[in-house]
């Protein structure tokens, strides 16, 4: 099962989300094409991935040393880049490295910010990156630093001038790579931190140089007490301690400062975290207990498969197994998914097919450049989160009796969002939960 979208003919009283920013260019090319993007951890390998189901694969990462050149955090990163590549190729999926990461942009001191803070810097590390690109036969760079103009981890270092500074730099590494090379930015869902100190107003100049960002829309709360939403729709509720990390206040942080919605694409994660809790609701805000495999309260929603705590039902959805003594609920205001467990003292705040599914949906109406999932190896074997996010950016809705594909609809921004019901009903084309702006998710059968 999958679930697709329709627009409903009537309106539903609901929570009302904050409004968006509209910009000029809100309305679907007839190219449109969102793209769907996975990274692809070199530390956490999945067992299989069919490539077909992915427009683009981005290996992660590499790290710049204090010469600017590249190297890699794991010793069998090369080998994995080079099957990647291969098995990638063979279809019509490209490959990109991404350089950095949390712990990538920081080796002590940061390499990143000395790196781009001049113009013989810049590039000799665009040269250096260019190297690599060739060598490996990619199709693109993604830069994920963490973060130009703000410390990330503890022991980094920034510079004030790091987000201008990084603008020369996109347009130094546009000039060296091929023709046709793909350039990314993994960022957050504020824009830049300017000289300032304060989120750049203006970020348009960037879209020139970048083919997309990503908002890594996800880590929201982690493991801090009391438990909130890992990767939150919006702050619907109004309540949220962290009002603006969440998708609906990325895209209107980097739209009302110029960049195109069509160059922004959303992260969405394929894990949850664990929080030692026995909190009922999350903030704004038995016998099993839930483990993390790597110590750092995250948990892969595959992992939540194996140690007995979802269920796939019937229906095709994931619920909480009766036996684990968890129970699943919905947080209607962040439109995410979170597990309860009274007997263990636990809340795993995640995502699932549902939640992807609407995140999905919402990418399309406002006309983004798609979704990039972190990452491949925590959707379970058969792609189930992968393909909840293709059926709805790329399947033609089903149109019911009582429902209509409505251009308004399309055209305008989310603006409600009712909570969905905790069950699917597999008998029935009955609504099971709303997506912003009137957009309906209804269970259909593949």
């Amino acid at each position: 099962m999958s679930f697709l979208l329709v627009a409903a003919l009537f309106p539903f009283l609901s929570l009302a989300l904050p409004s968006l920013h509209t910009p000029s260019l809100h309305l679907r090319s007839p190219s449109y094409r969102p793209r769907i993007i996975t990274y692809y951890a070199d530390w956490a390998t999945p067992k299989s991935i069919d490539y077909a189901l992915f427009d683009i694969v981005i290996f992660a990462f590499a790290l710049p040393d204090q010469n600017y050149q590249l190297r890699w955090d794991t010793d069998q990163a090369p080998n994995l880049l080079a099957n990647v590549v291969h098995e990638a190729h063979a279809g019509t999926t490209k490959v990109m490295l991404s350089i950095g990461g949390w712990t990538g942009s920081r080796p002590v001191p940061s390499y990143f910010s000395s790196a781009v803070a001049t113009a013989q810097s810049r590039e000799i590390f665009a040269n250096n990156i260019l190297d690599v690109y060739m060598h490996c036969d990619l199709d693109g760079i993604d830069i994920d630093w963490e973060y130009p103009g703000q410390t990330g981890e503890p022991g980094n270092t920034e510079s004030a001038t790091d987000a201008p500074n990084m603008l020369q730099f996109f347009k130094v590494l546009q000039q060296k790579l091929p023709p046709g090379a793909l350039i990314s930015a993994a960022v957050q869902d504020s824009t830049f931190v300017g000289p300032n100190g304060q989120p750049m107003k203006d970020v348009s100049a960037f879209s020139q140089f970048v083919d997309w960002i990503t908002l890594m829309n996800y880590d929201a709360y982690s493991t801090r007490q009391p438990p909130g939403p890992n990767a939150p729709l919006s702050n619907a509720c109004g309540t949220s301690s962290e009002p603006s990390q969440n998708a609906v206040g990325g895209y209107n942080a980097w739209t009302s400062a110029g960049f195109p919605p069509s160059k922004i694409v959303l992260g969405v994660p394929s894990y949850g975290y664990i929080i030692e809790s026995n909190a009922r609701r999350l903030s704004e805000r038995s016998s099993y207990r839930a483990y993390s495999e790597d110590g750092t309260g995250q948990i892969q929603f595959q992992s939540l498969i194996n140690q007995g705590i979802l269920t796939q039902y019937p229906n095709g959805s994931f619920r909480a197994a009766e036996s684990s003594g968890f129970t699943r609920e919905w947080d209607q205001c962040s439109a995410t998914p979170y597990l309860r467990s009274n007997s263990a003292d636990q809340v795993i705040s995640y995502d699932d097919i549902e939640s992807l599914s609407i995140k999905a949906a919402w990418v399309k109406k406002m006309n983004m450049g798609g979704v990039n999932l972190f990452d491949v190896h925590g959707d379970t074997p058969q792609h189930h989160l992968v393909h909840a996010l293709r059926d709805n950016l790329y399947t033609q809705p089903t149109i019911s009796s009582s429902v209509v594909h409505s251009p308004s609809a399309v055209a305008s921004p989310p603006n409600t969002i009712p909570s969905p019901t905790s069950t699917v009903s597999s008998s029935s084309n009955a609504l099971s939960s709303a997506l912003p702006g009137g957009i309906m998710l209804i269970p259909s059968r593949n």
